[in-house]
């Protein structure tokens, strides 16, 4: 959880974010390897697209965040971490009541550093290695201070990646229709209905759909579905509701979805998720 020291010192409001990110200045100057700030935002909010010459970690403590690229769009929920290579141009939507913290690490920070934007689970380790670089702030420079730091860097190759982004494809038709899937998915719109809105057979669909985006329309579709309920799920809804409202026949069918792609049921899922 983030420290009363952190939270009276290091959040500042939505507004200050994104391009006029009062830490923004610093964070392009500075010569230190990693810098980490925290952020709160009281209600939801959108963060126009923006970009940073460092590589970002960022990790929402508490609500959801969700973040739009030009190759797709990922979900953050507590107690995960975003890694977004510099340069990369992102819009950031938060869910609710979200405090969050964001490391910024330099390319030349340590090798090893990830290159592609994914989604990572939080270990116990690095949350409290974030917690401890953002108190003790950009400008400390003893020997306890590059300690944390350089333990911090050490440790984000080591965290494990999570499915919980969504590939677009390059066609614009196809773009579409995951666009609507996004807005309203449901475990009962399959291939065949795909296909034929878009004038391609069953065969010629799979295999253009997986070209462009890497993944099957099951696997895609699936992990849409599980971006569509960890946050309802970590608010607190009963399984059973989020299971219905994505169109899921059963509970046990929605659980066995959940587990292949997450790796366990959804109760302990997230009960274990705060436990690493």
């Amino acid at each position: 959880m983030l420290s009363q020291s952190a939270a009276g010192k290091d959040l500042h409001s939505p507004s200050d974010w994104g391009q006029s990110n009062p830490h923004r200045a610093l964070v392009e100057a500075s010569d230190i390897p990693v810098l980490a700030f925290a952020h709160r935002f009281t209600h939801d909010e959108h963060v126009a697209e923006h970009h940073h010459s460092r590589s970002q970690l960022l990790h929402p403590i508490t609500g959801v965040v969700i973040v739009t690229t030009p190759a797709g769009r990922w979900m953050v929920p507590p107690d995960h971490a975003l890694w977004i290579p510099a340069g990369m141009r992102h819009a950031v939507e938060v869910i609710g009541r979200v405090a969050m913290q964001s490391a910024y690490i330099r390319l030349d920070a340590i090798d090893g550093l990830p290159a592609h934007l994914h989604v990572t689970g939080m270990t116990r380790l690095m949350r409290s290695l974030l917690d401890e670089t953002v108190q003790i702030g950009p400008q400390a420079m003893d020997a306890r201070a590059q300690l944390i730091r350089s333990a911090l860097l050490h440790e984000i190759p080591m965290l494990p990646e999570r499915p919980l982004g969504l590939p677009l494809p390059r066609s614009t038709r196809l773009t579409d229709l995951c666009r609507e899937f996004i807005a309203l998915p449901s475990a009962r719109i399959g291939i065949d209905d795909w296909a034929d809105r878009v004038g391609m057979s069953r065969r010629t669909f799979t295999r253009v759909f997986r070209q462009q985006t890497g993944l099957s329309l099951s696997a895609w579709r699936q992990q849409a579905c599980v971006m569509a309920a960890l946050p309802r799920l970590s608010a607190g809804e009963p399984v059973t509701t989020v299971a219905m409202d994505l169109g899921y026949d059963s509970i046990p069918a929605f659980t066995t979805m959940f587990s292949r792609v997450m790796g366990a049921p959804p109760k302990a899922y997230l009960r274990n998720q705060r436990a690493e």
